[in-house]
């Protein structure tokens, strides 16, 4: 059961991500005037995107999982610093503590590594 589980947890951590990607690319202008808008210049929003495609992708098929989740743990942590520091707002408060527990997520999955059902398991083999 420890095998589904990881690879239906890594899937559910990865989906977030996909779906973010996703926005961004159909709404590359309006998310750059956001990221503008917090005082960072609009070209890093390639790099987001690259990373919240790729690292999620890595993730389901369970390859350099340790590496993607640390990647996505910190941009987790960094987001949540940059983009949700208004505390007085609740909605704001709640996602900067699901930024945050996202993190952990993905740090366990860093220190525990993927189980079974994973292109890093079949290669270590």
């Amino acid at each position: 059961m420890a095998n589904i589980l990881d690879l239906v947890s890594r899937l559910f951590l990865a989906l977030v991500f996909l779906f973010n990607s996703y926005s961004k690319m159909t709404n590359i202008e309006g998310t750059i005037g956001w990221m503008e808008m917090y005082g960072l210049p609009g070209f890093f929003i390639y790099p987001a995107i690259l990373l919240e495609l790729v690292a999620p992708i890595f993730l389901i098929i369970g390859y350099q999982v340790k590496l993607s989740s640390i990647a996505l743990g910190l941009f987790c942590l960094a987001t949540a610093i940059i983009f949700l520091r208004d505390f007085s707002d609740p909605m704001t408060l709640t996602n900067f503590l699901k930024n945050v527990a996202l993190a952990g997520g993905f740090f366990i999955l860093a220190i525990n590594g993927p189980k079974k059902y994973s292109l890093d398991q079949r290669i270590n083999k």
